[in-house]
């Protein structure tokens, strides 16, 4: 009879406890999310669940980890990609200018997540480690870009602390405010500093 790998099931376990939280957090936002709610959402045993997490506040921040760890292993590494193209994709994604039920209520409970961070040094350590990420990401594409030819001798920090703020500013506005924010016009205007501040004139 086979031995089975302790660390696979441990892998297995908290794929779907990270997978669970999702659930519940989509459903029931950070005000009202509970071990409980998590565990009904968790196909093994809910005492798994203390076994590999003390309580909520450690097991969201293990979420935000994973959603970390996901993003970076979603991050385009070719080097023959345009950067222009990866830019624009970033951009489709992050604003979007319709999104689903699940992706407003994931975007609700993130911004919820990232009002604790004032108050918990975890939370403000996970949003600071992840917006660095998400900064060196920009400033990555712009980098190659200016080494394509592509875009102009920008300070590609500079700028990607402008995008960032953007998408974060629209985000945070999404998800509190009710219907005031006009995405396909934020877009527009990135895509016309895009135009004029960073792509190189080709005539």
């Amino acid at each position: 009879m086979p031995v089975s790998d302790p660390s696979h099931e441990m892998n297995e376990t908290q794929a779907a406890l990270m997978r669970a939280t999702y659930e519940a957090l989509c459903k029931h936002g950070y005000a009202n999310i509970t071990i409980q709610r998590i565990g009904d959402e968790f196909p093994k045993s809910k005492s798994l669940i203390y076994q590999h997490h003390a309580g909520k506040d450690e097991l969201l921040v293990a979420f935000l980890e994973t959603m970390i760890e996901h993003f970076e292993t979603e991050i385009p590494v070719e080097d023959s990609i345009d950067a222009r193209e990866q830019l624009q994709s970033l951009l489709d994604h992050l604003l979007a200018p319709t999104l689903d039920e699940e992706r407003y209520e994931f975007m609700s409970a993130m911004t919820e997540l990232r009002a604790q961070a004032p108050h918990n040094e975890a939370y403000r350590n996970h949003f600071t480690k992840s917006d660095r990420i998400f900064h060196e990401h920009i400033a990555d594409i712009l980098r190659t870009g200016i080494e394509q030819g592509i875009f102009r001798s920008v300070d590609p920090d500079r700028t990607a602390e402008l995008l960032l703020t953007t998408i974060d500013g629209s985000m945070l506005r999404r998800t509190t405010t009710e219907g005031s924010v006009d995405i396909s016009a934020v877009r527009h205007e990135l895509d016309a500093f895009i135009q004029c501040r960073l792509l190189v004139d080709e005539n």
